[in-house]
């Protein structure tokens, strides 16, 4: 169980996920060789053995990172688990790789402040809640 956020090209001028039209078609980011390069630019231990499938790992924390089967690819899938620290890095790569991420959990735009931690807060809370609940039957 994972925390996610999925990021593409989207439109510069939306301000919520709401605003992005129905027939919007994402452009490249760009071939994967380019984006694995532009990645461990940020975090030079990525781990991509196998190309479609990134693992960063921190203290206490990992992102997993799905770049699709295509050499093109159109969007950049994370996959976060354990601490807090891992938001930092997410923003990080964004920012580095000039994308914006739909948060999954509340359906808007990931934002790296208070409200991507909170997200987070909330995800590992019903994670842990869920988790207990089956550990007790």
């Amino acid at each position: 169980m994972s925390w996610d956020a999925i990021a593409m090209d989207f439109p510069a001028n939306a301000k919520s996920v709401k605003e992005i039209p129905d027939n919007f078609k994402p452009r490249s980011l760009g071939n994967r060789t380019f984006l694995i390069s532009k990645i461990k630019e940020i975090v030079p231990y990525a781990n991509f053995s196998d190309p479609s499938w990134g693992i960063v790992e921190g203290d206490g924390w990992s992102i997993e990172l799905s770049l699709g089967k295509e050499e093109n690819c159109e969007s950049v899938a994370f996959h976060v688990r354990g601490g807090e620290a891992a938001i930092g890095v997410v923003a990080g790569l964004l920012d580095h790789l000039g994308i914006r991420a739909v948060d999954c959990q509340t359906s808007e735009f990931f934002v790296a402040d208070t409200s991507a931690i909170e997200s987070f807060r909330k995800w590992r809370a019903f994670r842990d809640q869920i988790v207990q609940s089956y550990g007790q039957e």
